[in-house]
Formats: structure tokens, C-alpha cells, sequence
């Protein structure tokens, strides 16, 4: 008799071969068994396909469909469509999972039916898989429709489980926008449904990080922040007036800690964090960590980036 699965996984991938054997092997390892795993071929150039059919011959559970690129958003849509169960998790060609994933997801969402999308703690990993020791400060309960012009509290869609009932009624992902349509998505969540979004406190995800290719990165970040506020501001025009300046310069804050982070060029941190301080100058004696990122920012300037900083 075949089961059901009550929990589907979405992978978009385009040209992803270089990471997808371990990421599917995450699966793979999981301890909750009643799944189905959907791998979206983004019209991928490389081997994608043909490694993905490889596993689809050793487990029935894995399908591959294919199919033209349209980016990330168009191909996690198709992924739910021809989803199977009523749970769907998202998980990018690069992140990992924790075994316990699914069975910590499922049995919460079981048990907590007011809640729309869970979320967990995320671990860094380096491009090359290895911890850097260092853990995502995730806000977890009481999420107000504002949290996500400051933050994404998931971190990453490669964290989010959620409904295919609301994920369906609300049209999925907005293929317009780029580098926030997954904040948008859960925007409209906290904005149109009665459900609650839900962190659970325990570590169930690493999250890879890339340091190629950042700094432009950054620039698509920012415009897509803008698209997210632009959208936003038709649904709630008042919510987005009384805190667009503030959460601009946290975004800016954050941004500039990436450069730091992963030894993107000074110039390239002293330019968002200029742009912050802008944002936030009426008030800037209360933010005593904006006024020490600045300074390490500056220092790596001088010092012609002869200063390694490690936060």
C-alpha cells in the first residue's frame, strides 16, 4: 500500500551539483521517514539533473521535474503544486539538515494547529561545510507584522516549514521579488491569516556561507528590500510610514556586518554603514552597537584591511 507523505520538500535547483549529494543525503539521514522529496530543476546547464535521476533510482521517495529557468520563486511554486502533502519544507541546494528536522517540524506543527510556519535556530557553515562555531540569534515568539521590515527571524527559506493551505491561498511566492520574497511571503502571513509564525529553540539547520560574489549580492538585497517595502506599503501604508527609517538603517547595519563577516572590501563596509548612520543619526546615542560596527568598519579601512575582525 503506498503512504501518504505528510511532509513535502521543495529544493530549487539550478546548476546546483556541486553541493546537492550532501543536501539530499541530509534528507536522506532524517529519522521522520514519511516524506517526499521534490527537487525542482531550475533549467540547470550542468549535471543537476542526471546526479538528482541517480537518487530518484535508489529511493521512490525522490522525484525531479524540470523545467525552464525562471528563478527561485517560480520553481519552489512548482515544487507545491505537484506537492503531495499537506506540510511543505523548503530547503536550498546548499544548506543542510540536522536528522531530527522533519520529526521536530512535524510533531510541532501536529500539536500547535494555530500555527502556520515554524521555523528553528540555524548553525553558520563555511563554504566548505564546516562550523564556524557560531549560532543565528533567531527572534522566536510574538512576531508582530513589523518584525519583518527589520529582520528575517527564519534566516533562511531553508528553515521554514509551513502550511500548503495558506502557502496556496496566498499565491506562493511573488516571482517579482528577489532576495525578500521569502520576508514577503511571511509578511503576508503576519498581515492576512489568523495563524501564527513560530520559532522553535533548538538547532535544526546549517546555513552555508558564500562570500563570492557578495558585495553585488548586497546591492540585489537592497533593491529587493525596497520592492518588499514598496509592496508592503499598499497593504499597510501606516505601519510601513512609522517604521520604514528605522528598519532602513537596521537592514544598512546588517549588511555592513556581512562585509566584516566574510572580508568583503572596506569600501564596500564603510558605504552601508555611512548609509545607516544616515538613517539612524536622530537617535544614534541609543545604538551603542551601530556606533562599534562603524568603528570597526573605519579601522579596516585605515589599516588597509590589514585588521582581521571576527564577530
Amino acid at each position: 500500500m503506498e503512504i501518504i507523505p505528510s511532509i513535502s520538500i521543495v529544493i530549487p535547483a539550478y546548476n546546483s551539483a556541486k553541493f546537492l549529494p550532501v543536501v539530499i543525503q541530509s534528507v536522506l539521514e532524517q529519522t521522520y521517514k514519511y516524506w517526499e522529496l521534490l527537487v525542482i530543476d531550475d533549467g540547470s546547464t550542468d549535471n543537476t539533473a542526471a546526479l538528482v535521476n541517480e537518487y530518484c533510482q535508489l529511493d521512490s521517495r525522490i522525484r525531479l521535474i524540470s523545467k525552464e529557468n525562471g528563478g527561485v520563486s517560480s520553481a519552489r511554486n512548482l515544487g507545491v503544486e505537484l506537492s503531495n502533502a499537506k506540510l511543505i519544507a523548503f530547503l536550498d541546494s546548499d544548506d543542510l539538515w540536522l536528522p531530527d528536522k522533519l520529526s521536530v517540524h512535524v510533531d510541532y506543527m501536529d500539536t500547535h494547529p494555530e500555527v502556520g510556519v515554524s521555523f528553528a535556530r540555524v548553525e553558520l557553515i563555511d563554504s566548505e561545510g564546516k562550523s564556524t562555531g557560531k549560532l543565528t540569534a533567531n527572534i522566536f515568539k510574538d512576531l508582530q507584522s513589523h518584525t519583518f521590515f527589520y529582520t528575517n527571524p527564519t534566516v533562511t527559506t531553508s528553515n521554514v516549514v509551513i502550511r500548503k493551505s495558506i502557502f496556496q491561498s496566498l499565491g506562493g511566492f511573488d516571482k517579482a521579488i528577489k532576495y525578500s520574497e521569502d520576508i514577503d511571503l511571511l509578511f503576508r502571513i503576519a498581515v492576512q491569516s489568523d495563524l501564527k509564525i513560530e520559532g522553535i529553540d533548538k538547532v535544526l539547520i546549517q546555513y552555508r556561507l558564500h562570500s563570492s560574489g557578495l558585495s553585488s549580492d548586497i546591492m540585489k538585497m537592497k533593491e529587493g528590500w525596497i520592492k518588499l517595502m514598496d509592496k508592503a506599503r499598499k497593504e499597510a501604508p501606516n505601519l510601513v510610514e512609522e517604521h520604514y527609517r528605522a528598519a532602513e538603517a537596521a537592514h544598512f547595519q546588517y549588511w555592513a556586518k556581512q562585509t566584516l563577516r566574510l572580508e568583503i572590501s572596506p569600501f564596500v563596509g564603510v558605504s552601508l554603514i555611512n548609509q545607516a548612520l544616515i538613517s539612524s543619526w536622530k537617535n544614534i546615542y541609543q545604538k551603542p552597537k551601530l556606533i562599534a560596527l562603524t568603528a570597526l568598519i573605519y579601522i579596516r579601512l585605515v589599516t588597509f584591511n590589514m585588521v582581521r575582525v571576527r564577530i
